[in-house]
């Protein structure tokens, strides 16, 4: 008979079967895209589809239900329902991606949140805003946090926030704060020309109280000294959280930018322009355009996966990280976001009229790239310094690494 742990392990998918879930979704997600937008969230059925498919499992401990998975796994599945609606790609790489810290906070916070449902979801804004006041036994935190994507859909959410130093003179103390649904309230706020359908409303905080077990300290995310490392002691979980982090909001890009050039060949294919008379799949300028796009997304793709393969090859072998490659990996994830938008920005010129309209499959994704870039970790001028201090041997200008 076959034991607990080996049942367990039969009922979890095979990356490739995961994968190949994702893909098949692509349909119906490019067909919800329009209600996504105008309804300025992701669809119910979409999420309910993406639990039961297990995407929301892939970084999850097993313990938990999850399935353990490594990082590249997650990322493919999240460009492919890119791909089918970017604002569904960013929920699930944020939403998707939180219980790898989750993972990370004291084995009492993953109890408090997985104890009775291991499916609950937990979104997040991580602006450091809040107001902190010290209190026995933790926190009583207050504040109003914009840009909380899925937070309609989920239960808990993590919330950035200073803590005030104890002693004169000392550093303050960066933690990120999970609050249960009980303890605030969403604020309808999400009026954007893009990423309409991720639904980032603010999140309102009236001075609640957080135990010190349901703080994570950034500090502990930057040396990979988290709590939860005791009972999640899978190499995956010894990676820095920043570097995870950074890659959850910027790999939607990928899939947004490979359907809007998708998008440019179909269009290619019978547009004659009016004025010319000639035809656009016969055009060397829009041709290059379309090949650089898809040249440079290849290659995109290739050097993140290569990164995260290197990352978890150093956690197997219980080392950590080089400086250096932290900060080029770091800065490589920020100017995703960039590239594709300029990407994509190059094709509709060469479209012509039919890419001015709202109906063209081009523009979405166009208009979700250029609002993705607001985001800072999607800023490269953020994260170039690092990368000149590290081939200098000199330190990194804060722990977001």
């Amino acid at each position: 008979m076959a034991t607990a742990a080996q049942q367990a392990s039969a009922r979890i998918p095979s990356g490739e079967e995961l994968i190949e879930r994702a893909r098949a979704m692509i349909p119906a997600l490019k067909a919800r895209a329009a209600q996504a937008t105008a309804q300025r969230r992701i669809p119910d059925e979409t999420i309910a589809e993406m639990q039961a498919a297990g995407f929301f499992r892939i970084l999850q401990p097993k313990r938990w239900g999850g399935y353990e998975m490594h990082p590249n796994i997650f990322f493919e599945v999240q460009k492919l329902l890119a791909e089918g609606c970017m604002s569904t790609g960013w929920v699930y790489g944020v939403v998707g991606g939180h219980p790898y810290e989750l993972a990370l906070f004291h084995n009492q916070a993953q109890q408090e949140v997985w104890g009775e449902n291991d499916a609950t979801l937990v979104s997040s804004s991580y602006q450091p805003v809040g107001k902190v006041e010290r209190t026995e036994g933790g926190f009583y935190l207050s504040g109003q946090w914009g840009f909380s994507s899925g937070s309609e859909h989920c239960e808990w959410v993590l919330l950035g926030a200073m803590i005030p130093p104890a002693k004169e003179g000392d550093a303050p103390d960066m933690r990120t704060f999970l609050v249960p649904r009980s303890d605030y309230q969403i604020k309808d706020t999400w009026h954007v020309f893009g990423l309409q359908g991720t639904g980032s409303q603010d999140i309102v905080v009236d001075r609640a109280f957080v135990p010190e077990h349901r703080t994570h300290k950034a500090s502990d995310g930057f040396l990979c000294t988290n709590p939860g490392q005791v009972e999640n002691d899978a190499p995956m979980y010894r990676l820095p959280w920043a570097q995870v982090f950074v890659r959850l909001v910027s790999s939607a890009a990928l899939g947004g930018a490979k359907a809007a050039t998708k998008s440019a060949i179909e269009i290619m294919k019978t547009r004659i322009s009016t004025n010319t008379g000639k035809a656009s799949k016969a055009d060397p300028l829009l041709q290059n355009a379309i090949a650089r796009a898809w040249a440079e997304i290849d290659e995109m793709e290739a050097v993140l996966a290569r990164n995260f393969n290197a990352m978890i090859a150093h956690a197997e072998a219980g080392e950590p990280i080089p400086m250096e490659e932290r900060t080029l990996f770091r800065f490589q994830s920020g100017s995703v976001v960039r590239r594709c938008a300029a990407l994509v920005d190059g094709l509709l010129p060469l479209l012509g009229g039919r890419a001015v309209y709202m109906s063209s499959p081009v523009i979405q994704p166009w208009l979700d790239l250029h609002a993705a870039r607001a985001h800072v970790a999607n800023d490269p001028n953020n994260f170039g310094p690092d990368v000149v201090n590290a081939l200098l041997g000199e330190p990194p200008s804060f722990m977001f690494l």
